[in-house]
């Protein structure tokens, strides 16, 4: 047994280090490394916020009203009755969504949303649910918004439309480049494009609205051709129903600012919840006028032109300058809509990942202190969707918000449950939970009502959204989500099988000692290298075995000879290859060697490996130590040495 008072004390030495990481071209691409230190520097702002967390939930002002409508216009032009009512609907909803969140926001300052309220306060289950949701959610976000995005482009300059997909894709990798750069350094390149797109969409909707009340607004001219497949006579609340779960698109970003709080200034919450304020009135405002004045102007549902594109053209009298404006900005909003997710989605990775539930990888902040291996992730699979959807915001939209209105409906759920937590303390008591510190607050049950209210509400979203939209798509996310919180769990599985075999919890037996070191050591060659991996192998052991696989004869003899004057007397092992292998033999001897082994016996494999120090001669020789080691590593007890020889 270990006796610890054995154990001689253990000397830790503390040393700053000096170095610095040179520039390259990475550092070119996304800037100069930062240090630890400059994490209190790279936090933002309430008005660069809004431009960071924002730019998702106002983007979907863009596309949400022709969601609607895609919807409802087969039944002609009485549709244009319920587009107002419908989109007034979605904005309560999105009132009561933001109260719930603002709460939130103050009972969980670090952040994480609905994934840390569902952890604390519902179980592990519901935690990896929203979790799931979240991620897809934010995958789907810069899919949807990304192709919304090329459909702007698309519309102003038709003959672009064969080249829809790789527009998209094109734009999240520019993302991708940009958000790689930090969060301070992308808040603030897309701030200005957010404002740009808030100024110019307010003045379309405040002279749309004035030219209807001097009755000059008049109708679309020449809209894009509209045929509906299945002509709807009578609009049944089904039908309504399915259009208000498309327009509730316009909800999406909503929970953005209360997964990224970490990334405001001090007072954080504060900041962070006067961000969704502002957000919440901006997007419901824009929300309201567009659907109003797509009803009065009849625009007309098409995936040729956008509902913005036949409003701005209507209310600007043409293509001119404006009207491209409108374009632009609307543009570069849904383009910008992806960065939302591309400041969520890797901060999420990264909780879920801490928790044991992701790889791990995803938990360590890159060289401008972002978790660029999320933000990577995130470009790779949101553009193999765009792909495969070939860009089609209509085909995408039936994925997306089923994640969405799950998280909601979890993270009030959890919010309820966790002011019921609250009533129950005394008012001196608190209790410290992994996300948040619980104390007794006078006014709980009201703020448990307000959640278990919204809570309702989004769950009767949801539901209507998977009903509705099951036969187009809606099915896939209920299969997705669950199979990826089975991929969750597997890999919770192996973390902690792995920590429980490397526990030093309850470790009171001494390892046995192995008693000696078996040198095997291939030789391709006899050369100054090689004797030079003979001398290191020498202060490791006397069992010494040279190995060399014989190929050619010519060559085989060569070595025979030259290993007889240099070889130091140690034995060489000659293994005929009629079929020209070289690793295969190898293995086969080690293996034989390893079954008959002797107890605390290693075999150690000390390969000779020439080193050039140029990167283009280094090609031309074969890395044997790699594809030993690559063969080996799960074998036990077998360690392989690679002995680098230089040559200047």
């Amino acid at each position: 047994m270990i006796n610890q008072n054995d154990i001689p004390q253990t000397s830790i030495i503390e040393k700053d280090i000096n170095y610095k990481p040179p520039r390259t071209l990475r550092s070119w691409l996304i800037g100069r490394p930062l240090s630890t230190a400059d994490a209190p520097h790279q936090t933002i702002g309430k008005a660069v916020g809004l431009a960071v967390f924002a730019s998702d939930a106002l983007s979907s002002t863009a596309y949400a009203t022709q969601e609607i409508l895609g919807v409802i216009a087969a039944a002609g032009t009485i549709a244009y009755g319920y587009l107002f009512p419908i989109s007034l609907a979605i904005v309560i909803l999105m009132a009561i969504v933001t109260v719930s969140y603002r709460q939130t926001i103050h009972a969980y300052p670090n952040g994480g949303g609905a994934y840390i309220v569902a952890r604390d306060n519902l179980g592990n289950l519901a935690a990896e649910t929203a979790g799931a949701a979240l991620l897809m959610d934010y995958i789907l976000t810069v899919s949807v918004s990304i192709s919304a995005g090329a459909a702007q482009i698309v519309s102003a300059f038709p003959e672009l439309f064969p080249y829809r997909v790789w527009i998209a894709v094109v734009s999240i990798f520019f993302i991708m480049l940009i958000n790689l750069r930090g969060v301070k350094e992308s808040g603030t390149a897309f701030a200005i494009p957010t404002y740009f797109f808030i100024v110019v969409m307010v003045f379309t909707v405040l002279s749309g609205i004035i030219r209807y009340l001097t009755g000059s607004l008049g109708m679309v001219i020449d809209p894009p051709h509209f045929e509906a497949h299945d002509v709807i006579s009578v609009i049944t609340p089904f039908v309504l129903l399915h259009a208000f779960s498309n327009g509730t698109a316009a909800l999406t970003g909503i929970e953005a600012i209360s997964n990224g709080i970490t990334a405001f200034k001090e007072p954080r919450s504060k900041n962070a919840a006067t961000t969704l304020v502002w957000m919440s009135c901006i997007l419901g405002s824009l929300f309201l006028g567009l659907s109003f004045l797509a009803g009065q102007t009849h625009v007309v549902f098409s995936e040729e032109e956008t509902v913005i594109s036949q409003l701005a053209r209507t209310i600007f009298d043409g293509r001119g300058v404006l009207y491209l404006m409108v374009i632009t900005g609307t543009t570069i909003i849904l383009i910008m809509a992806a960065n939302t997710a591309f400041a969520d989605f890797p901060r999420l990775g990264a909780l879920i990942a801490k928790d044991g539930y992701l790889p791990r990888q995803l938990n360590y902040r890159g060289s401008r202190l972002v978790y660029s291996r999320g933000i990577v992730a995130l470009s790779v699979i949101a553009s193999l969707l765009i792909i495969v959807f070939q860009a089609s915001v209509t085909r995408l939209i039936p994925l997306y918000a089923i994640g969405v209105f799950l998280s909601f409906t979890l993270s009030q759920i959890g919010m309820s449950r966790r002011w019921w937590k609250i009533g129950q303390l005394k008012k001196d008591e608190e209790v410290v939970e992994a996300g948040s510190t619980l104390r007794y607050e006078a006014g709980w049950k009201y703020r448990m009502l307000i959640n278990a209210f919204g809570g309702i509400c989004t769950a009767v979203v949801m539901f209507i959204f998977a009903i509705t939209k099951f036969t187009e798509g809606a099915w896939v996310v209920l299969i997705l989500i669950p199979s990826l919180i089975g991929v969750f769990l597997l890999i919770h599985r192996h973390y902690k099988i792995l920590a429980k075999k490397l526990s030093l919890e309850n470790f009171g037996i001494v390892p046995p000692h192995h008693t000696r070191h078996r040198i095997i050591m291939p030789v391709s060659g006899v050369h100054q290298g090689t004797l030079a991996a003979l001398r290191y192998a020498r202060t490791l052991s006397d069992d010494i075995t040279a190995v060399h696989v014989s190929i050619e004869p010519a060559d085989s003899e060569k070595v025979r000879q030259k290993w007889e004057k240099w070889g130091e007397g140690v034995r060489l092992v000659m293994l005929a290859s009629p079929y020209r292998l070289l690793l295969e033999p190898l293995l086969e001897y080690i293996t034989d060697i390893a079954r008959k082994r002797q107890t605390g016996e290693t075999i150690t494999i000390v390969v000779p490996e020439f080193i050039s120090n140029n990167v283009f001669t280094g090609t031309l020789h074969t890395n044997t130590a790699d594809l030993l080691r690559s063969q080996l590593k799960r074998q036990h007890n077998i360690v392989i040495i690679d002995v680098p020889y230089h040559v200047h």
